[in-house]
């Protein structure tokens, strides 16, 4: 049995030597990837810094696809907590060459909020130049940095703040009124009966956005 983890592992890291780019069919319209080349990747690179919460393994597969796929010069997040995605972000651009610059952004320390991480914001990418930390509204901080930036320059723009209703219609309101072609993930949008209670909004705005743009 042991053995036969050895002879797994060694098989792993021989694969993950061999990593190539995993995006296929790059010209074409449709989202296309090597899923088994992000699968090696996720296994042996990310789940031993950022484990499978807050973020299972198709999302850990999905974020790093999005990177991949897009090619963005910068990525702005919101809802750093202890940086988990901006990790998976960095991780993903330095495994496959991409050179991007993550923006990561969370509410200042003396605002409260039930998932402030408090001094242990960051936590995860502290000391990472590709890796800028701000505090902040997301959406405003992240208007009044790209502002000074290149007008056609590759984003990425990945929402996990507050999930309610009214605040992620905003987020997306506000990123399609400022940007022609944005690239934007959304965390937890669940598709679930309204009866459940848990993070329907994030849904629903996407839902109301594309049925009025």
């Amino acid at each position: 049995m042991w053995l036969r983890k050895i002879k797994t592992l060694l098989r792993l890291k021989l694969e993950a030597s061999k990593l190539s780019n995993p995006v296929v069919n790059e010209n074409c319209r449709k989202f296309e990837v090597n899923t088994r080349i992000l699968s090696v990747f996720v296994v042996n690179d990310l789940l031993p810094i950022v484990g499978f919460s807050p973020f299972p393994l198709n999302e850990l597969i999905l974020m790093s696809a999005a990177l991949c796929r897009i090619k963005p010069k910068y990525v702005f997040e919101w809802g750093t907590n202890v940086g988990k995605s901006a990790r998976i972000f960095y991780e993903t651009s330095k495994k496959f060459n991409l050179a991007v610059t993550i923006h990561s952004i969370d509410l200042p320390d003396d605002v409260y909020h039930s998932e402030h991480p408090g001094k242990q914001r960051g936590a995860f990418v502290k000391g990472y130049r590709e890796v800028k930390l701000h505090e902040g509204d997301g959406l405003d901080t992240a208007l009044r940095i790209t502002s000074s930036l290149e007008k056609y320059a590759r984003f990425v723009f990945f929402l996990d703040g507050d999930h309610s209703y009214n605040s992620v219609l905003r987020e997306l309101s506000g990123i399609i009124d400022n940007f022609s072609s944005p690239n934007i993930l959304i965390h937890d949008t669940f598709h679930q009966s309204s009866g459940s209670g848990y993070n329907v909004g994030p849904y629903k705005a996407i839902k109301d956005i594309l049925s009025n743009r």
